[in-house]
């Protein structure tokens, strides 16, 4: 289980500090992963081809070599801050890279803050490009309200403001935020999980790393969460590595529908993958994924950073805003954040996550990947996604909501009076004993429940009286529901 060790150089994190070269023209760097996880192995693997790479001038024209000094945190947020330290006062690093787990990031950081060393934190905040094809999604299948479950760390919440204003910006309603601790026990997880089942809304996107992930999801299969009706979208990393949540949470997340940051399958991808493997006999047969790109191109652009600073400049600022090609693709970094140029929508059925289609900034939602050309028409059809199996095992998408077996009812009031019975009439079947109103008041006030993006189930009140066409009458029924005095209702429809 890869815990939230996640080797995701998706965003850059720096401190706008100098940096200083040894006498000897040397760059010593520093790097902390978690090196006993197959993930931090090949991490560290891309890292170490990069460096040789550049220190070979294979590619780049270098006068500054990289001295890398890799530092095993072995998942442990103390060993982590030593790590760091150590980095700092003995190797005498002018940037740290990592460490991979969000929890360690916040202590490392703080450590190279107070010691003014940059730091390049993999695990702080994810790409908040993606937020835009989740948004597509929600769109593309008429789904406007959803509630969010993520994780209670920064790199948990670093996603949210991007996330919550996007889909303000596309009227769709955050209904709720449910934040679990990293360090939660099942118990903790299942009273958020009942907590939710409780509520109508059936859209939920979860930001959260594979170990949380994987627990959280088999205890949504337990309590019924993972049933027909239910939809579930997984933001990246978390879909870059399902390749690493076991085969328990895999059966408990078919028809979980994620996003990921697309990396195309060239040819020079395909020599770097052989290539890494042939360097490396030791390393687990881990799949070669993004991260593992990003982490040699994360490298590669340091270097650069370095070579063009010089003692002379700001490293954070040259790192900021940085472009270049790379293994991964186009490799850019904007306001500190790298840039994917597409993203992958995947659907989890059986073993693996199946391509289902693309979405990239230029032509929306596609079902081959457009990258470039002529004619950009955005597009956010669900037909320009090939077929999904949704939880339950059924095609039938999701309508996003259900009404609660516990959920309340709005109770509407309505007088019963005689005379003008085309605005307002209100009856009692005889055989159901249910309330019955009709009249335009009514067609108007249904019209308007029905426009409502999400269910408000309601039952009619009736309001008995001997003048129901006294203002004292409506002034005081009126006051009662703003004192909340009155039980019987909480909205009232009349006609004057």
């Amino acid at each position: 289980m890869e815990s939230s060790r996640l080797c995701c150089f998706a965003t850059l994190i720096l401190m706008s500090f100098c940096i200083d070269l040894s006498k000897s023209g040397n760059a010593n760097v520093g790097v902390i992963l978690d090196l006993d996880t197959p993930l931090g192995k090949m991490c560290k693997a891309c890292m170490t081809m990069a460096v040789e790479d550049r220190n070979s001038n294979r590619d780049h024209n270098t006068t500054v070599m990289i001295v890398p000094h890799f530092r095993d945190s072995r998942g442990d947020v103390v060993a982590a801050a030593s790590a760091a330290n150590n980095l700092v006062k003995n190797a005498r690093v002018m940037a740290i890279l990592g460490p991979q787990k969000s929890t360690q990031a916040d202590l490392v950081m703080d450590i190279g803050d107070r010691e003014r060393v940059p730091v390049i934190s993999p695990a702080t905040r994810p790409s908040s490009s993606q937020v835009k094809a989740i948004a597509a999604l929600l769109k593309a299948f008429g789904w406007r309200e959803v509630v969010i479950v993520y994780e209670n760390t920064k790199f948990g919440s670093g996603l949210l403001p991007h996330l919550t204003a996007k889909l303000q910006e596309n009227n769709v309603v955050v209904s709720n935020m449910s934040c679990i601790s990293p360090y939660a026990d099942d118990d903790q997880v299942l009273d958020e999980l009942y907590a939710l089942r409780g509520m109508r809304t059936r859209v939920l996107i979860v930001h959260m790393p594979p170990d949380l992930a994987s627990r959280f999801f088999q205890m949504a299969k337990e309590v019924g969460m993972m049933s027909e009706g239910y939809a579930w979208l997984i933001s990246d990393p978390l879909t870059s590595f399902l390749s690493s949540v076991d085969s328990v949470a895999i059966e408990a997340m078919q028809g979980v529908l994620g996003v990921k940051a697309y990396v195309p399958r060239s040819e020079k991808f395909r020599r770097f993958a052989k290539r890494l493997h042939a360097e490396n006999p030791d390393m687990d047969r881990t799949e070669l994924n993004v991260f593992g790109l990003w982490a040699y191109d994360s490298m590669t652009a340091l270097g650069q950073a370095i070579e063009r600073v010089k003692g002379n400049s700001s490293l954070a600022r040259v790192l900021r805003n940085f472009a270049s090609k790379g293994l991964s693709g186009d490799f850019s970094i904007t306001n500190g954040e790298l840039q994917p140029s597409a993203f992958e929508v995947v659907n989890v059925i059986g073993k693996v996550d199946n391509t289902v289609g693309f979405w990239t900034e230029k032509y929306g939602i596609s079902k081959d990947v457009r990258l470039d050309g002529d004619e950009a028409v955005y597009s956010t059809e669900k037909e320009n996604l090939r077929g999904i199996l949704w939880p339950g095992q059924t095609s039938n998408v999701p309508k996003g909501w259900e009404i609660p077996a516990s959920g309340k009812k709005l109770r509407v009031g309505v007088p019963v009076r005689k005379g003008f019975n085309e605005y307002i009439k209100v009856e009692r079947n005889q055989e159901t004993n249910a309330v019955e109103a009709t009249g335009f008041c009514i067609d108007v006030f249904e019209e308007v429940i029905r426009s409502l993006p999400y269910p408000v189930p309601f039952e009619y009140i009736p309001l008995e009286t001997t003048d129901a066409w006294s203002v004292e009458y409506y002034d005081e029924l009126v006051y009662q529901i703003y004192l909340d005095v009155s039980k019987r209702c909480l909205v009232m429809i009349f006609f004057r």
